[in-house]
């Protein structure tokens, strides 16, 4: 059994990358993993402002949300990013949490494997490029993690517009897969 968790970074509700990252939470629990699902709605992330304290104290020297979310990934054996796609790249608050998670940099970490899920209304093959260009500036911070799967669902964009579409039952499957 492995720690697996999943960030939802989206703030809209039913946004299709939260149906998506569901799934893949949905078919991780039920291969008998533990699975913590944490959604960045509602949640209070500042901007990193670069003083760098946190490399020196381990902490940042802003309170608010991250520090519980930082912890959890710490000690994850997977980690599983969702975000809708803005301007071909990742959401703004996909890349501020990632930011202020530089804390995470001179600390010991489980996580090993790392997951992306994306959504977009654009539906070419390089539309999600940018984002996993972006997480795997992230990733490669990380020399014991690497990314094992990415999966874009494109041609979707209302809320819950993705009900239906074959990519939920691969993000199932992927999640499905991690023993």
């Amino acid at each position: 059994m492995k720690k697996v968790v999943v960030i939802s970074t989206s703030l809209r509700p039913g946004s299709n990358s939260n149906v998506l990252a569901e799934q893949f939470a949905e078919g991780a629990n039920a291969a008998g993993n533990e699975v913590e699902f944490i959604s960045l709605r509602g949640k209070e992330i500042k901007f990193c402002i670069g003083c760098l304290s946190c490399q020196k104290t381990g902490s940042c020297v802003f309170k608010d949300d991250v520090p519980a979310i930082m912890d959890s990934v710490l000690n994850a054996d997977v980690v599983c990013w969702a975000t809708p796609i803005y301007y071909y790249e990742m959401s703004g608050q996909m890349k501020t949490l990632i930011d202020r998670m530089n804390a995470m940099y001179p600390k010991d970490y489980r996580f090993r494997d790392i997951y992306l899920l994306t959504t977009a209304t654009e539906d070419e093959e390089y539309t999600p490029k940018g984002a996993e260009k972006g997480l795997q500036g992230w990733i490669d911070c990380f020399e014991k993690a690497s990314l094992k799967g990415h999966l874009f669902c494109g041609g979707v964009t209302s809320p819950r517009e993705i009900t239906g579409n074959n990519k939920l039952q691969e993000a199932y499957r992927l999640g499905n897969s991690i023993e």
